[in-house]
């Protein structure tokens, strides 16, 4: 394995839990807490540039690129609602009454929303239930659709699929990942993750609960699971780009990320895969609950071409004691959760130069 390239460069102290971690527009990133804030931050300075407060927990954040280049808009996750604020405002706090715009999605208080996800073209926002409902909002009517098919239980994550403009794909506690035409409001693929074979150790304390996924730009596909393990499907990939003479699929009908017999388990560490990410077509970063980051590389192996994934280097949080959220990001990786002691902490990795 090779020596991490990243050195622990700073940490950011907050009042509560970090509950989610994502891309902003001009050189900003935004962190979402348990306490129902949200912060927005200079990537460069690290200080605090804009903040929300007096939501309810904070599950999920996405940004809307702006045009002219400044912060835009954000949609907020907090318990059973979606909420849009305009951040372009000389407002450096804002309130919940500031929203320009309230979804309920949750059909009732314990229904809240775990992820939203917005698609290419930022027409449309994904969303996923405690109640384990997958829909989407259509940016323009503000129509919302729900899928015919949910999950048997919670469903933690969703995600649309890169130039594939009707589907998505999400992952829930019952193990299983469904795949959806969310125009026909169908089920396309799904598979269940519960069937497969247990991790290595053959001693497992979680069951296979889906707790975060991935779509690589190229349409690779990871899920994390509670149990230690990374599913990845290869199905559903694009190979542009390969070199001349190399073999290249046609595009396929649909999407085929969840095909059983183009993906692989493999396990990656001990304890719960709360996050990942990938950061490039082939190159995955996973962290563990208790902050194992390990960047992995997919690819096939020397003997009989197998495709497996291999770890490339692995390091340890030095601050954050359990790990909610992961953000890679130019040269940085930002690592958001809890401190021992119980408050919020974002650690920062700095890439150094060769």
């Amino acid at each position: 394995m090779e020596e991490t390239p990243y050195i622990s460069q700073r940490t950011l102290q907050l009042p509560a839990p970090v509950s989610c971690l994502t891309h902003g527009s001009s050189n900003h990133f935004l962190a979402g807490s348990d306490d129902g804030s949200v912060r927005v931050y200079n990537q460069e300075t690290l200080r605090v540039a804009k903040a929300i407060r007096g939501l309810e927990d904070v599950s999920s954040i996405v940004c809307m690129p702006h045009s002219t280049g400044g912060l835009g808009d954000i949609w907020i996750a907090s318990d059973r609602h979606a909420l849009r604020f305009t951040m372009d405002t000389e407002k450096m706090i804002l309130a919940k009454d500031d929203a320009t715009l309230t979804l309920e999605l949750g059909t009732d208080d314990d229904d809240v929303v775990n992820e939203l996800s917005r698609n290419q073209k930022c027409s449309q926002l994904a969303f996923c239930l405690d109640s384990g409902t997958v829909g989407v909002v259509d940016l323009s009517t503000k129509q919302v659709t729900c899928m015919r098919t949910s999950h048997g239980n919670i469903c933690g994550t969703v995600k649309f699929i890169p130039d594939r403009p009707s589907e998505l794909v999400s992952g829930g506690y019952d193990s299983s990942l469904l795949h959806h035409d969310f125009h026909q409001r169908t089920i396309l693929s799904r598979f269940d993750l519960g069937r497969t074979s247990p991790p290595s150790s053959g001693v497992s304390m979680s069951p296979p609960f889906i707790l975060s996924s991935a779509v690589s730009s190229s349409g690779v596909f990871a899920a994390g699971i509670a149990d230690g393990r990374v599913w990845i499907g290869i199905g559903g990939e694009k190979m542009s780009g390969v070199p001349a003479g190399a073999s290249v699929k046609k595009k396929r009908r649909k999407w085929e990320g969840l095909k059983q017999d183009e993906g692989f388990m493999v396990d990656v560490g001990h304890g719960p895969i709360a996050a990942l990410t990938f950061i490039g077509p082939r190159a995955l970063l996973t962290s563990t609950l208790l902050g194992s980051v390990t960047l992995h590389e997919i690819g096939a192996s020397a003997v009989g071409g197998k495709l497996n994934m291999v770890a490339k280097w692995t390091k340890a949080t030095t601050a954050v004691n359990k790990v909610n959220a992961l953000l890679a990001t130019g040269d940085l990786i930002m690592i958001g959760g809890l401190k021992a002691s119980g408050g919020g902490i974002i650690e920062i990795w700095e890439k150094e130069m060769s």
